[in-house]
């Protein structure tokens, strides 16, 4: 069973600089698990690494789709899959490193049958959210399926919403989150997540984000703009949509970027829960000893 290391916690907590610190010391290469990053020409508002950071230690599995194009956990995990083989025939140790949940866990446990997304029921419960309330759309899964409401925030209109097409499509959320708890392992990984404090983690944040706008991610947004001026932009990684509402004038520039600093420490929060789920994650408080954890890694190969 082929060793790796993933590193993985909350955004803004990170993870690429501890993955190339890591692979320099071990001899390793980087793989991409952030849902984000693979998109080609998305690049300061997913805080891709840079060309500095990808010099210092090979990445994999960045800017591998378009905007728009269909990326899953199931065609993640093939993808990577194929990186760690690559990686590890060369005599290297692979570092997956990244914040997206399933894509880790489709990786490490594989992928367990669910329904199907269904676009058309998708928008009538975003509809009924928008004109309800999301707790009244939190309450209908209660109904349904309590176990998984009791583990879904009723503000989470994504995992709600997820939770009522699974079981819209015959199966109990409930139900297909204890088989993956069951699932084998594919690897035999060394897991652990950052944890810094909640205050310094959304300082960074909103910190990260306020040099985003500054520093290019009008540029794309403008770009964005143009490639789908009058036809229906595709789903975009965070502050990409507010991004281009201030490019076009229709949201000013500060409200722009406050609305995201929003979005992004909610999008922590729930990283955090996910990964607390996890079995076999160890949460590491920086600053983290990396000669330690590279012994860890290349104890036992």
């Amino acid at each position: 069973m082929t060793r790796l290391c993933v590193v993985a916690g909350p955004t803004a907590s990170g993870k690429t600089s501890l993955a190339i610190a890591l692979a320099r010391r071990v001899g390793g290469e980087v793989v991409n698990a952030d849902s984000q990053q693979v998109y080609r020409g998305l690049d300061v508002g997913t805080a891709k690494p840079t060309p500095e950071e990808r010099e210092a230690a090979p990445h994999h599995l960045l800017d591998v789709a378009s905007p728009g194009e269909g990326m899953d956990a199931v065609r993640f995990a093939a993808l990577a899959d194929a990186a760690i083989a690559d990686i590890a025939a060369r005599g290297r140790v692979p570092i997956v490193a990244g914040g997206t949940g399933l894509y880790l866990r489709a990786l490490l446990h594989g992928v367990v049958a669910a329904p199907g997304r269904d676009p058309a029921l998708r928008a009538r419960l975003e509809e009924e959210a928008a004109r309800m309330g999301r707790p009244a759309l939190h309450a209908r899964l209660a109904a349904v399926d309590p176990a998984a409401a009791a583990r879904i925030r009723p503000n989470d209109l994504v995992r709600i919403v997820r939770a009522l097409e699974i079981a819209a499509g015959g199966k109990l959320p409930s139900a297909l989150h204890a088989e993956h708890a069951f699932q084998p392992d594919r690897y035999d990984a060394v897991l652990v997540a950052l944890d810094p404090p909640r205050p310094e983690l959304h300082a960074r944040i909103d910190a990260r984000v306020r040099e985003m706008f500054a520093g290019g991610l009008l540029d794309e947004a403008r770009a964005l703009r143009a490639r789908f001026a009058g036809a229906p932009v595709p789903k975009l990684p965070i502050g990409y949509l507010e991004a281009i509402a201030a490019v076009e004038g229709t949201l000013p520039l500060e409200e722009a970027i406050r609305r995201v600093q929003v979005a992004h420490r909610r999008y922590a929060r729930r990283q955090v829960v996910w990964f607390r789920a996890e079995r076999g994650v160890e949460w590491l408080a920086p600053p983290v000893d990396v000669d330690a954890l590279a012994r860890r890694v290349v104890g036992n190969r």
